[in-house]
């Protein structure tokens, strides 16, 4: 199940995007996201446990008038490494807006790269079960992977 040991540290989930990757072997630049994710791996977190949300994806925010209004759906929030909610940087945001949002946040290079890390698992796991099961790549997935892959 995709969401298990969020804020965590992410070598947890090491294994799953080894296979993800072999699998996806020919279809992605696989090459490029392995070297991504290991560099993912190493930034070490500070172990200040602070809360995160989780799951922030589109479904979870709410927008009244063009501006956030509301997170929802607080299944896997808790304390841990805040890396995880970084994510939404590489799935709903690009270029200057996904600058602008790591200067507003000041984050620091560190988590950025376990961030970037998170957001590359993700897209990898759903990528790989699709290419499991005979289907095109999911659109979403696609373009995270894509967007991943260019500012390496």
């Amino acid at each position: 199940m995709v969401g298990l040991y969020r804020g965590g540290p992410l070598t947890t989930y090491d294994g799953w995007a080894r296979a993800s990757l072999k699998t996806l072997a020919g279809v992605v630049d696989t090459e490029l996201a392995e070297e991504i994710w290991e560099r993912s791996l190493r930034p070490p977190w500070d172990g200040r446990a602070v809360w995160f949300h989780g799951d922030i994806a589109a479904g979870n925010l709410l927008v009244r008038d063009g501006s956030l209004a509301a997170v929802i759906d607080f299944g896997t929030c808790g304390v841990g490494d805040p890396a995880c909610d970084l994510a939404i940087a590489w799935t709903m945001l690009s270029g200057e807006t996904r600058t602008a949002f790591r200067d507003r946040l000041q984050v620091d290079d560190p988590t950025w790269q376990r961030g970037q890390g998170w957001a590359l698992w993700k897209a990898l796991v759903v990528c790989a079960g699709a290419v499991r099961d005979g289907e095109e790549l999911p659109a979403d997935s696609s373009l995270v992977l894509a967007e991943i892959l260019a500012g390496s």
